[in-house]
């Protein structure tokens, strides 16, 4: 899972680097074998949305991960980069209050980010 972490933890970055809006973590080792890391996050227009899945798939390949699939594109309300260990979801604001993933994934654990921001 340090493999996981590590990514989630360059995602995390990517984002914020970025201004990301409200990027939230979720642990779904435990209740899913999809991913270890739910990634999400919002933006406030679609050269945002760009901007964020571009960077952190830079961040995350120049780390030596490679993207598995991409759902979504530029012109998307929602786009998702998964990594196997992690799924990166950005969306914007109005279609992040509609799917509500922290609420549809409330059995995993939200992981704290301003500990990630912090140690940058």
């Amino acid at each position: 899972m340090s493999n996981a972490k590590d990514m989630m933890e360059i995602a995390v970055k990517a984002l914020d680097e970025k201004k990301a809006i409200d990027i939230r973590v979720i642990d779904i080792s435990n209740v899913s074998l999809v991913a270890d890391y739910f990634v999400i996050a919002a933006a406030s227009n679609q050269n945002q949305m760009s901007a964020l899945t571009r960077n952190v798939d830079e961040k995350l390949t120049k780390a030596g991960y490679s993207l598995k699939s991409q759902e979504g594109n530029s012109y998307s309300s929602w786009i998702l980069l998964d990594y196997t260990d992690i799924i990166v979801h950005v969306f914007t604001e109005e279609d992040r209050e509609f799917y509500n993933l922290e609420k549809l994934w409330q059995d995993g654990t939200e992981i704290p980010i301003i500990e990630i921001i912090k140690n940058d």
